[in-house]
Formats: structure tokens, sequence, C-alpha cells
């Protein structure tokens, strides 16, 4: 058997990717990260448009290491782009991962070699590395999303993916902006654009349930003195079903009065980020009834806000078009005041869809809004689509693309049948989109690494997961979700935003507790659902 020049090769910088190197290579195994970008954050070195900023606060987002934390000081509750990508310029200080990574390398395809128990990978620029085992830190949103618009190859202005924003940034003072889309960075771009920009347009489908962000700025002295329980923080969100340190009330919604009931929510919305969606009731996304008190409420906020009634009802309509929190809320700080101004203005799509685009702007079934900027906020083939981009051949030649056709299968959210010795983090069937990510590329890199260093110890070189364990896997995930409120909507959740895509579950919706101990259970039974091969 040939061995391999690398043990492990790991693809994407961003939180779980540099966990990995940091810890397998404490394990001293020869280890390499390649990514795409010139610079370390994952998604945080993509995501650079403006308004881009994290929705979930600090110290939640971000390592428990205290070697990083102690000397690292935060200037705003919620940090923008450019913030983050000073947090992984100090891990890097931290933990010296530099020199371990290749930058501007994009993994384009991958085989599986049987004979030698050994993946070889090819990058876009004619590289090949065969490695004993495959960690992809893709993340959910790796694969943009871009519509097939008519005309949109004949726009004369210009125009960008938020994901594919230029490094170099986009002026919008003085622009006809026009946004489609009115997820997270649509909600973002639209807060930015609308107090510089000459005319903003704002093209929305379905309308977001966006929360209150409440940001505030964090002064050295408030971050010392939280420090003393940084440790506590760090341990309590790893023991809630969101990987954040929200209280789990285990409260039903009608446990309570109507007068405690929104006082409560009234409280989880001046505290701010994501404690309306994920620490409240327990019933929010299994019971409809529930479920609407809490839409009634949300809506109750954005009315006060929007001086237009009119405009109010298209943004928060009286009948909710989908259960609330069945897809991501997204956060705003003045995302609805700014439809008050008389440079702001909304389109209904569902009542005047998009024909085409022009030369100089988009044209609906109401006639022409022009633009000089089209900014497309259009999502993500999420979850899956970063994975799929790869041209990945497992064990029978196949893809996993084709693997996956008819549906997501996978073992704990971590590896898939056919594909021996690669693991996905953050990816399908995983607490990934319902999980705060820097809880998850600890909880679950941890069991990776723990994985790898058991294979490494017992001298395992080849480890697949069976075509059974994936259909018991598949069918925990599905029966879970049909008990909650979630195939309710069209969403990314759901994989229903990608045309022709299977309409399924892709997260796990069971809690990131029942996940880890699944996880656990599964290694301590020698790591049932998998089959191991010693020597060569």
């Amino acid at each position: 058997m040939s061995a391999p020049e690398h043990d492990v090769v790991i693809v994407g910088a961003g939180f779980a990717g540099l966990y990995q190197l940091h810890h397998l290579r404490k394990l001293g195994l020869r280890v390499t990260l390649l990514e795409a970008g010139t610079g370390l954050g994952g998604i945080w070195y993509w995501n650079c448009y403006p308004g881009a900023r994290v929705d979930s606060h600090v110290p939640l987002y971000e390592y428990s290491d205290e070697a990083i934390w102690r000397d690292w000081y935060w200037g705003e509750r919620f940090p923008d782009w450019q913030a983050l990508r000073r947090y992984f310029e100090h891990v890097d200080s931290v933990w010296g991962l530099r020199d371990g990574i290749r930058f501007e390398t994009r993994v384009s395809a991958g085989t599986w070699h049987e004979d030698d128990r050994c993946w070889e990978l090819r990058t876009d620029g004619g590289n090949v590395l065969r490695t004993r085992y495959v960690v992809l830190c893709t993340g959910f949103a790796a694969k943009a999303y871009v519509p097939d618009i008519p005309g949109l190859d004949g726009f004369g202005g210009e125009w960008s993916h938020t994901a594919h924003w230029p490094q170099g940034g986009v002026d919008l003072t003085g622009r006809d902006v026009a946004v489609i889309g009115t997820g997270a960075s649509g909600v973002q771009v639209i807060q930015e654009a609308a107090r510089v920009a000459e005319h903003v347009t704002v093209f929305q489908r379905t309308p977001i349930m966006a929360l209150a962000m409440q940001q505030s700025r964090l002064t050295r002295e408030d971050q010392d003195e939280a420090k003393a329980h940084y440790p506590e923080i760090f341990e309590r969100r790893t023991q809630t079903n969101s990987g954040f340190a929200y209280p789990e009330r285990g409260v039903n919604t009608f446990d309570v009065s109507e007068a405690e009931r929104l006082e409560t929510y009234e409280r989880l919305w001046q505290e701010g980020g994501f404690a309306f969606w994920a620490g409240g009731y327990s019933d929010l996304l299994l019971d409809e009834k529930a479920n609407r008190t809490a839409y009634d409420f949300w809506r109750s906020k954005v009315h006060e806000r929007v001086q237009d009634p009119a405009v109010a009802e298209v943004l928060a309509p009286a009948e909710p078009p989908h259960p609330f929190g069945v897809k991501r809320p997204s956060l705003e700080q003045w995302y609805y005041d700014a439809f008050n101004q008389d440079n702001v203005e909304l389109v209904d799509l569902r009542a005047t869809p998009i024909e085409a685009l022009t030369d100089t702007g988009v044209r609906t079934t109401a006639g022409e809004h022009p633009c000089d900027l089209l900014v497309l906020a259009t999502g993500f083939d999420a979850v899956t689509g970063g994975l799929v981009s790869i041209d990945l051949r497992g064990t029978d030649g196949k893809t996993l693309r084709h693997h996956w056709a008819r549906g997501v299968r996978t073992h704990l959210g971590l590896a898939s049948h056919g594909f021996p010795n690669l693991v996905y983090l953050y990816g399908p069937q995983s607490p990934s989109g319902f999980c705060n990510g820097p809880t998850c590329a600890e909880v679950q890199g941890d069991w990776v690494v723990d994985l790898l260093a058991h294979l490494r110890d017992t001298g395992t070189t080849r480890i697949e997961a069976t075509s059974e364990a994936e259909e018991e896997w598949r069918g925990m995930v599905h029966g879970i979700a049909e008990m909650t409120l979630f195939p309710r909507a069209d969403s990314w959740y759901m994989g229903a935003n990608i045309p022709g895509k299977p309409r399924e579950m892709l997260n796990w919706p069971g809690g990131l507790q029942l996940y880890l101990a699944a996880c656990r259970e599964a290694a301590a039974a020698g790591y049932r659902g998998f089959e191991l091969a010693r020597g060569g």
C-alpha cells in the first residue's frame, strides 16, 4: 500500500476548519488546510457587502479557548465583517495556523482509491494531494444561488450577489439601488443603502420576520468584568439545544396567562438577538396556535414602526405567510424604519412579479423600476450545495451529488456510504443551520478529532458509514421534522429555495443535545453505523 503524503486534508478556513487544523496538528498528524479565499474566516472572508454583520452575539459567537478570548476585545455586541476578520487574525496569532494553510486553493474534485485507501484531491490550479482522510468544512452557505432572471446578462448597470461582493467594496452613495431578496443579507444591505443611496427599491417575495438586534457598544471594562463568567457561558452553550446560552424555559405557551406571555415576549424582544426565537416557549415550533401568538406579537412591533399602513401590511401581513421561526429570522437595526423614508420603495413580488431585467432596470408586471446597481440577495443552495459542487467520486465512481439526487443520506450528519474516510462538519442532517456556528464547530469538531485519534491509535485505515445507518438516520431526521412546523415553509432549511432540489429537511431538527447523545453513543459502541478496517 502506497502511503499518502497527508494524514488529513481539511477544506475551508472558517470556524470548523481552523478548529480541526489546530486540534489535529496537536495529535501530531500531517494536516493541510485548503482555502479558496486569500484570508481566514470562511463566510467572514466572503461576506464583505455593506452592512454584513454576525447575527449571534459575542461571546457566544467565538471560540471558547481562553488563550484566545483572554486578550481579545470586541467593539460591538454583534460585530461586523471587518471585526470578524480581525478576530480570525488574532486566532491565528494565538494558534499559529497559517503555515498549515494553502490560500487561493479551491478543491475541484476528489477520487477515492481503494487499493491505497486514500483520497486524491485536485485543485482548480491543477495541483494534486493524496490524503488518508478528508474533512470538509465548507459551511452551509458555500454555494450562492443566482436565480435565472431573464435579461441578467444584458443589464447595463453594475450587479453582484451578496456572497460574491467585490473585496474592494462598492460605494452605494447616490446610487439607484435595487435589492432582490429580503433574507439576512438583503436586510443588511437595504439598511445601509437607505442611508446613502439616491433611491432604494426593495423587491420582496416573502416577508422576512426580522427581529430587533438591540445592538450595543462594548467597552474593555465591561468585557473585563464579564470574562469572569466566560467559562460558565461557554459551558452552558454546549448544554442547550440551540448552541446558544439562552435559558430553555421548559414551559409551553398556554401554560401561562396572556399577560405573563406578553411580558415574556417583551422581555425577550428587548434582550435582542435570537432570544425571541431560541429563548421562548417550548412549543413555538410545534404548535400552530402557540406559534401564532409569537407571530402576532412580532407583527405588532413592525406596525408600530412603519407609518404607511399599506406598506406595513406587506411587510407584516395579518395572515402569516408561514409559521414564525420556521425560516431563519434575520436581525435588523433600522430596516423597518427605512420604509418611512421617501427614497425607499417596497415592491411586492407576489402582486407584481419580475418579468425581466432591462438595460436600465427591473421590469415587473406593473412597469419598470430603474436602477444602476442591482444587488442579488437571493441566498444559497444551502447545506448541501457547497459539498456537491465538488466532484467527489467514491467507491463506485459515482459522485456525492448522485448519491444525494433522491434526497440526502448521511450517518449522524457526518459521513455517507460509498465515501470512506471522508467526513463533513456543519453539513446536512447535522444541527448545522439550527445551531450556533462556533458551538457546533467545537462540539461536533471534538467528536471528529476523537474519531481520527482513535483510528490512528488502533491502526485503522478505513472507515465508511453503512447504508443501513444512513437510512436509519434519514428516517429519524424526517420523522422529527414531521412533528414540527418546519415543513410548512418553503425555506432553505427544506431545500425549497432551489428549483429541482428535493424538498426535505436538511438539518437535524431534534436539538443539539439529542444529536450529541447519538454521536457519543455511536462512538461508545465502537462507532456503530460505520465499518472499520485495519492495515492494508
